[in-house]
């Protein structure tokens, strides 16, 4: 996702690439981040994080680990941030926190334009038929880290606050034995590794005699980079706070943090 980002960035002719940051045991350090995207010479070589890495930028975008994010966050001295690590732990949260006491941040599970519209989708479906059962399916490649994705969180809190309730009271990972009958409540959350599999969502409502299926799926990961660096425009200049990818897309139409 970095190089992408770097791709991203460096294609727009309004925008500048000021530095690019890796881990200190990242074999691309020193080398250009142009060339590392199989593109031309951008005069700026890849280093590991330090104030004087993020001292000429506007804004951060961050696509790493959570040990990462955590390093990297006391470095950032207000400025703006726009973050898809997920993952966190309830301390790195609390970091995150701290930051947005003084910069605009953005986090986000997917910075796909569809997904953020599936968020929407989901959310009125769940809200306008409240009696149908709830079941995500995520897919995505054997590489990732955590299960289960940060988007299909993401997708059973839309259907939790849209119906009134607490997502950890309700949410159940997988099936297995003897399980007795299902709630009305729950929402189930199945995570599936395979392949190359960049990442597909499936949320399943169903009831009896019918059923509605609201699904996204990325052939690239492209779409993620476009959209993080299209939130980090967004986000320069606003005050400090935490906003939302839906507030980029214009779905909710306030400018004012959340």
């Amino acid at each position: 996702m970095g190089r992408l980002v770097i791709a991203e960035v460096l294609s727009q002719a309004s925008l500048q690439l000021v530095s690019a940051v890796s881990g200190p045991a990242s074999p691309a350090l020193g080398v250009d981040a142009g060339v590392l995207t199989g593109l031309p010479p951008s005069g700026v070589a890849i280093t590991t994080a330090s104030k004087q890495a993020f001292s000429n930028a506007d804004v951060v975008i961050d696509f790493s680990l959570p040990e990462a994010l955590e390093n990297a966050l006391p470095l950032l001295a207000g400025l703006p941030l726009v973050s898809g690590t997920t993952g966190l732990s309830s301390s790195q949260w609390a970091q995150l926190e701290q930051h947005v006491q003084t910069a605009p941040q953005l986090h986000a599970t997917n910075f796909s334009t569809g997904v953020n519209l599936l968020l929407h989708l989901v959310a009125e479906a769940a809200r306008a038929m409240p009696g149908l059962d709830v079941e995500i399916v995520e897919s995505h490649h054997r590489l990732k880290q955590d299960a289960p994705s940060g988007t299909a969180l993401s997708l059973a809190e839309s259907v939790a606050h849209a119906r009134g309730l607490d997502l950890q009271s309700v949410i159940r990972h997988g099936r297995e034995g003897r399980t007795g009958v299902r709630t009305a409540a729950e929402i189930g959350m199945h995570a599936v590794r395979g392949g190359d599999v960049v990442g597909e969502h499936t949320v399943w409502l169903l009831g009896n005699g019918e059923r509605l299926s609201l699904a996204h799926a990325a052939s690239s990961r492209a779409t993620f980079a476009s959209g993080a660096v299209r939130a980090a425009q967004w986000l320069v200049g606003r005050n400090p706070g935490r906003y939302s990818m839906r507030q980029v897309l214009g779905l909710d139409r306030t400018q004012e943090p959340q």
